[in-house]
């Protein structure tokens, strides 16, 4: 169990509006690091309720180990407020987590924008809506920027940071580096549909399914499939990092036979045909999408074997997870 505090004491307080489960999990988050929190609702009946399931989440998150029992004690310490407005007065940081609603996420960061600080920053949780967008509902455009955090927020390490096109570059580093600050490996993405996680993600989801529909497999063997095999690879890399490893030469020729079963979806990318035609095939070649020097190629291998077996000899020894069946 490793725990982090606020980098450099930014921010000390925090609104959170919105008690669904990614506003939940991020107040137990903040709250745990160290940050005085203020949590809100759709109602005060629901913010306390709210109070109470987090409260209860970070007692058993405690209980199993996950977190001290000093985090839980700042957990416990989570203060509520009548509504956006009272919740963001005098908060140096407002984490909007409403659900996904166009026009609610307007009239929720309208009531923040205009009760906050000129200097607080206020971000939006979202997972498709864009930021763009979004920005147009605050004030003062160049301290709001959109978040994409994963489920669950107390675990999850990834964050989508995404700019509108007016966030000032100062916000932007300064939000990045409170992230890196309490464990979490942000990444600075544009303003597209899905950003990066959902459109990758979503995409798996969509040849996944058509696997079983063809009959491939059933969805119990795909997952297997995935989470042991090239899934096994992404806690340590990226899919061009992989891609180069195994080989741009090698991933033409796979492209070219599922293009011929499959059809144009899969025809090999010119990204990769060009590389390969320069002979820049990857970690073997010594350049690929990355470029590798001798001693990067050979220190990056054996550290990816490593790391393979270290995650191996864990899987092993978790108990199995029970799955459902076929519907």
């Amino acid at each position: 169990m490793e725990e982090r505090s606020v980098h450099e004491g930014w921010p000390g307080v925090a609104a959170v509006v919105g008690a669904g489960t990614m506003g939940l999990g991020v107040a137990e988050c903040f709250a745990a690091a160290g940050m005085r929190v203020r949590l809100v609702d759709a109602t005060p009946e629901l913010t306390r309720r709210a109070k109470e399931r987090v409260v209860e989440r970070a007692r058993g998150h405690a209980d199993a180990g996950l977190i001290s029992r000093e985090a839980l004690e700042r957990v416990e310490g989570i203060e509520t407020a009548d509504g956006p407005a009272e919740a963001s007065a005098g908060a140096e940081f407002v984490f909007e987590a409403a659900p996904e609603d166009l026009g609610l996420k307007e009239e929720v960061l309208g009531a923040c924008s205009a009760a906050a600080d000129r200097e607080t920053v206020i971000v939006s949780n979202t997972s498709s809506l864009p930021i763009n967008t979004l920005a147009t509902f605050v004030e003062r455009r160049e301290r709001f920027l959109g978040m994409h955090w994963f489920n669950p927020p107390e675990w999850t390490p990834g964050v989508e940071v995404i700019p509108a096109e007016g966030t000032d570059t100062e916000v932007v580093e300064r939000v990045v580096g409170f992230l890196r600050g309490i464990g979490k490996r942000p990444a600075v993405v544009g303003d597209g549909p899905g950003f990066v996680a959902n459109r990758i993600q979503n995409a798996l989801f969509l040849e996944a399914l058509r696997c079983v529909e063809d009959g491939l497999a059933s969805p119990q063997e795909v997952d297997e499939v995935v989470r042991s095999c090239f899934g096994f690879r992404l806690p340590f890399f990226g899919p061009f990092q992989i891609a180069d490893m195994a080989g741009l030469d090698v991933y033409q020729s796979v492209f070219e036979t599922l293009e011929e079963g499959l059809g144009e979806r899969f025809s090999p990318p010119d990204a990769v045909r060009e590389r390969v035609e320069e002979g820049r095939t990857g970690t073997k070649s010594g350049a690929g999408f990355l470029t590798y020097s001798d001693e990067e190629r050979d220190r990056l291998l054996i550290e990816r074997d490593r790391r393979y077996a270290a995650l191996n000899e864990l899987l092993e020894s978790l108990p199995p997870v029970d799955v459902g069946e076929d519907t």
